[in-house]
């Protein structure tokens, strides 16, 4: 049995008082409720613009389609990553190039990322994740990307209120994108959102997320898919963004102290470059006997989360996909998660790193 889970959404008063006002409005689907999470959302990003979509994976897709990336197009991404990040590359008619990752923070690699780019001329987009809630090397990846033409997109799925060099994320690239599956830092159930200062590349979400519509009406301008957000959803994100800062507070508080009681601990704990904030939707250490430590977890009713076992280019989905990635693949056979969402208590947090650490621990 397992006492203390890897996540524990935390959903309360404010979001019950925000669903059941939806709900007595009569206005469930897209409406007044998206457009002000819409705004609140890209406030708390610091971007011109926010729009909502049915999930992080549509969010992706989206925001390649509104930059124009399709057929013919190669995107360079991570193969360390959720499925997602490359599915929607594939899903929008590109195709996706794996450069491998640095091992120390488990992003894009801005040196495997420049070879890549000198070989090949069809890269028109470089698809950042900030992988665990760190942020990856944009400053790297913006001048790559703008050296090379391309655009610079964020899967910021992971890493709601993190920063890179003192900016939110979501607020570095041509368009970003957040999801709110109920494991993330927030959540609105099922749900995602693209962050953008372009106006053009705003217009081109909304129209792609809502059928092609131009405005409200029936006239298509294009051909698009039905991918809004309801407002059920956007109340609930809402409520859920006002307690933010004090979740992601929370699992840095949780991270800090994991990290001191596991300094002698025969694992590795996450590597915070100086110019960043971690936003800590995982907590992943690197070890040498995966099997050892999760017996123990398991022993100790401790969750815990393998993300992830198989790196994409190695999925059954993408076989035949041709890339070096030995970084990404060793970091796949060594990685594991700890649970560190702010539902933990004092308790659960020594629990769990006795756990780590082998000590038994009589309830």
């Amino acid at each position: 049995m397992t006492d203390v889970p890897i996540a524990a959404p935390v959903v309360g008063d404010a979001e019950r008082r925000g669903v059941s006002d939806v709900l007595d409005s009569g206005q469930l689907a897209d409406g007044e409720q998206v457009r002000r999470f819409e705004r609140e959302f890209a406030d708390f990003v610091g971007t011109e613009n926010g729009v909502a979509t049915s999930n992080g994976t549509t969010a992706l897709h989206a925001a390649l389609e509104a930059l124009e990336i399709g057929d013919g197009d190669a995107v360079l991404t991570t193969p360390f990553s959720f499925v997602a990040t490359a599915n929607a590359i594939r899903l929008a008619g590109a195709t996706p190039v794996f450069a491998d990752i640095d091992p120390e923070t488990y992003n894009l690699d801005p040196q495997a990322v420049e070879r890549i780019l000198d070989e090949r001329d069809d890269v028109e987009a470089i698809l950042a994740v900030h992988l665990y809630g760190l942020p990856a090397a944009m400053a790297e990846l913006r001048d790559l990307a703008d050296e090379h033409d391309a655009s610079l997109i964020e899967d910021a799925a992971q890493a709601h209120g993190a920063t890179y060099r003192g900016e939110p994320v979501g607020s570095v690239g041509d368009a970003a994108c957040f999801s709110f599956y109920p494991t993330k830092n927030m959540t609105t159930g099922e749900g995602g959102m693209v962050t953008t200062d372009d106006a053009e590349v705003e217009r081109n979400l909304r129209r792609f997320v809502n059928h092609g519509r131009d405005q409200a009406g029936y006239e298509h301008v294009s051909v698009g898919h039905n991918f809004r957000m309801t407002n059920l959803a956007a109340a609930i994100g809402r409520a859920q963004l006002d307690r933010l800062p004090a979740f992601i507070d929370a699992r840095r508080g949780n991270a800090a102290a994991l990290t001191d009681l596991l300094e002698d601990a025969d694992v590795t704990t996450p590597r915070v470059p100086t110019d960043r904030t971690h936003a800590f939707h995982q907590y992943t250490v690197d070890c040498d006997d995966r099997d050892a430590l999760t017996e123990r977890l398991d022993a100790a009713g401790v969750g815990y989360g393998v993300y992830y076992p198989t790196p994409i280019h190695e999925q059954p989905a993408y076989d035949g996909v041709d890339a070096t990635a030995p970084a990404a693949e060793r970091a796949a056979r060594r990685v594991l998660s700890l649970p560190v969402h702010p539902q933990l208590s004092e308790r659960d947090v020594y629990r769990v790193a006795d756990a780590v650490r082998g000590v038994r621990v009589d309830e």
